[in-house]
């Protein structure tokens, strides 16, 4: 009773997080589980399959309000999903054991947590330096190769998110960010979170195959963050952006270094 409290409090905090700031899931959620003892690929492949339930209500919320660039969901999707498949094939038939392959999984989220905190600490600077670029050669070669450049980070994302569970939220949209800079941005986030979910599902499947899901744990984790999100999205219209964003991002950084290098 104790530790199923204690992981509907832990989902509770990260999904309060998700409500106020819109990112945290997989980049907080997976160092979290860590720190309750759970293994590291137990930890993200139960946090890929919380990300997949999570952003559902998020996907359909968007795609209400046609908030979605579903061209652009499917390009992404063309590269993420065949890359996230063939990179838990990979763990399976290259390394077998998960303790044969925990130290690349280490790496990967030390690596995506960096890159997640940077992107949210440069995210608007980021979009007003690709506006301002929007006309440059660099810029004309991108949209003249749109699709190819689109699918080809849909790979990356694919291959990142799988073994590390980070990814799909804030560097995902900071990606999109720099390939699209014209979308407005509330499309950037409806796009990015309409492709994180099949992604992050698929990837949840694929650790499932693995052995790497605890239903227990999810399940706790999700009746405390649900709620939570929305009371962190009632919350989020009286807390400054300016503030939590750079706390979020010192944080997540920490963890990276952490993960990363040692």
């Amino acid at each position: 009773m104790i530790d199923a409290f204690s992981y509907i409090l832990a989902g509770a905090s990260v999904g309060f997080a998700i409500g106020v700031t819109g990112v945290g899931g997989g980049s907080l959620m997976t160092p979290l589980l860590l720190l309750f003892g759970f293994p590291l690929n137990v930890a993200i492949g139960t946090d890929l399959l919380y990300a997949a339930l999570t952003k559902m209500g998020g996907m359909a919320a968007h795609a209400r309000q046609t908030n979605v660039h579903w061209g652009l969901v499917r390009c992404l999707a063309l590269g993420s999903i065949p890359a996230s498949v063939l990179t838990v094939f990979a763990l399976h038939s290259v390394f077998g054991a998960p303790e044969a392959y925990a130290p690349v999984l280490t790496s990967a989220l030390g690596v995506m947590l960096i890159a997640t905190a940077c992107s949210i600490l440069l995210r608007d600077r980021l979009r007003r330096g690709e506006i301002e670029r929007a006309s440059g050669p660099i810029r004309a070669w991108v949209d003249a190769h749109a699709t190819g450049v689109t699918v080809t980070v849909g790979m990356l994302l694919g291959v990142c998110v799988t073994l590390s569970s980070v990814g799909a939220g804030a560097f995902g949209a900071a990606v999109l960010v720099a390939l699209y800079p014209r979308i407005r941005a509330v499309r950037i986030v409806g796009t990015d979170i309409a492709h994180a979910v099949p992604l992050t599902l698929i990837a949840g499947l694929g650790h499932l195959a693995l052995g790497n899901v605890n239903f227990s744990l999810l399940a706790a984790l999700l009746v405390g963050s649900l709620p939570a999100i929305w009371l962190g999205t009632q919350v989020a219209n009286h807390l400054p952006d300016r503030i939590m964003r750079p706390i979020l991002a010192t944080l997540l950084m920490g963890l990276g270094v952490r993960f990363a290098l040692f």
